[in-house]
């Protein structure tokens, strides 16, 4: 019985230990020819958060200083290490690090003594020897003869078998002294077929001076050819923003000398139960949407007083019209207990009296999955373009271990009419708590 108490305050006192940093976390934005950039986010320093664009920036911040390693994680998974080469300050407190990136599982390997293995070759046939063509044929093979060279004494002493006389053109007998090269009739004579119309001329120039004829297929005709220019189709905005953002991606990273090893904060779930949570996340979806409309219905402009239903006769809500949703699931705590993310853009249906142009809702919802497999509302932020003063959007990230407790907390895109900025929130069992909001870049 003691042994056990002693494994529970053991355990107690290990969850209870908190890093107190520094540990910074950014933002690293990989493009397709291997180009890596780092926005610094936030640091934590003795427990609290800072901006890490602002934190020390005397002259550089401390979070982008040269030869800082940070470790890129997608959801809590190691994708690779950063080293910052140096900082750049695009505006005013708004700071970018360049640096070499190397993903994981390439670093080079570590070669271990090993004995020398014998190459490959003519290693014991003595002194190495220079060949020609192939080494496997013999030299006289690879090589064609040279015709014999009469010597000294074959030109003095006359041969014993006489040479068979060939008939000249006019009718006379080759003599002996003739040269090898004229009497052998495999060899033709190089003036042989000056005469010949027939006889191919390589000659240099256009080809209208060489006579009819077209040139062969790959053949070259002495002609200078003309470059076939393709003039390329002028890709416009949209395209080149939609190809950026394909090149583009955007992964998580951390800075810490001390922290815990990351570990993955993926939940695996089935489809049929992944269908099952996405349409009740959509569901609470819809019901935000509809409060925030009540709340907003005397702010927008040109819209009309809802007339109050009688008692008698109840008001039909429609539901909206979803577009890019995305779901995804995190078990952030690693006990099992899974924390859904919806985002979606929401439309609702309009009449003919109404606008040509409906507004277009931005949606977003936090929920938990309780013990008796109920989906409990954290968070749910509904605004517009015009209502981006009172309400940001968010765009989630991913999740990532911000504080360095080993859980895993959310880092989302706040988007406002002042900027852009980002937020690091923990999954309560209630509600969302803010650890970190930065300011709206300038």
């Amino acid at each position: 019985m003691a042994l056990s108490v002693a494994q529970i305050h053991a355990q107690v006192a290990k969850k209870s230990k908190q890093a107190k940093g520094p540990r910074a976390l950014g933002l690293l934005e990989l493009s397709s020819d291997g180009k890596a950039q780092l926005i610094p986010i936030a640091i934590m320093v003795d427990g609290k958060f800072y901006d890490a664009g602002a934190y020390k920036a005397s002259p550089v911040p401390q979070a982008l200083w040269s030869d800082t390693v940070y470790e890129g994680e997608k959801t809590g998974v190691t994708q690779g290490l950063f080293t910052v080469g140096g900082a750049l300050q695009r505006t005013p407190g708004n700071w970018l690090a360049e640096g070499k990136w190397r993903p994981a599982g390439s670093e080079p390997r570590t070669r271990k003594s090993e004995p020398s293995k014998p190459r490959m070759g003519d290693e014991d046939e003595g002194p190495p020897k220079l060949r020609r063509g192939d080494s496997g044929k013999p030299d006289a093979e690879t090589t064609s003869p040279a015709p014999p060279t009469p010597s000294a004494e074959d030109k003095k002493t006359p041969s014993s078998s006489p040479a068979p006389d060939v008939s000249s053109p006019q009718g006379g007998t080759t003599s002996r002294d003739t040269p090898p090269a004229a009497a052998n009739p495999q060899v033709p004579s190089p003036d042989a077929n000056d005469d010949d119309p027939n006889r191919p001329v390589l000659t240099r120039g256009k080809p209208e001076t060489q006579g009819a004829g077209h040139p062969q297929v790959g053949a070259s005709t002495g002609v200078p050819r003309r470059p076939v220019t393709v003039i390329p189709k002028p890709a416009t905005k949209l395209d080149t923003q939609s190809e950026a953002k394909k090149t583009r991606e955007t992964i998580p990273a951390i800075s810490d000398a001390n922290g815990p090893e990351p570990r993955p904060y993926s939940y695996d779930i089935k489809p049929a139960e992944e269908q099952r949570y996405r349409k009740g996340m959509l569901a609470l979806a819809s019901d935000a949407l509809h409060s925030r409309l009540k709340e907003m219905m005397p702010t927008v402009p040109g819209a009309k007083p809802a007339p109050r239903p009688s008692a008698r006769r109840t008001v039909k809500t429609e539901p909206p019209t979803f577009n890019d949703v995305q779901f995804r699931a995190f078990d952030l705590w690693n006990t099992n207990e899974p924390v859904f993310v919806l985002s979606a853009t929401a439309h609702m249906p309009q009449s003919a009296a109404d606008s040509a142009n409906p507004p277009a809702y931005y949606v977003t919802v936090v929920a938990k999955n309780n013990i008796y497999d109920e989906l409990r509302k954290l968070y749910a932020g509904v605004t517009d373009d015009h209502h981006l003063d009172q309400t940001p959007r968010f765009e989630l990230i991913d999740a990532v271990d911000a504080d360095g407790d080993g859980r895993g907390e959310l880092l989302f895109r706040r988007i406002s009419d002042a900027g852009s900025s980002w937020g690091v929130y923990r999954a309560g069992a209630d509600q969302l708590f803010p650890l970190f909001e930065g300011a709206p870049a300038q």
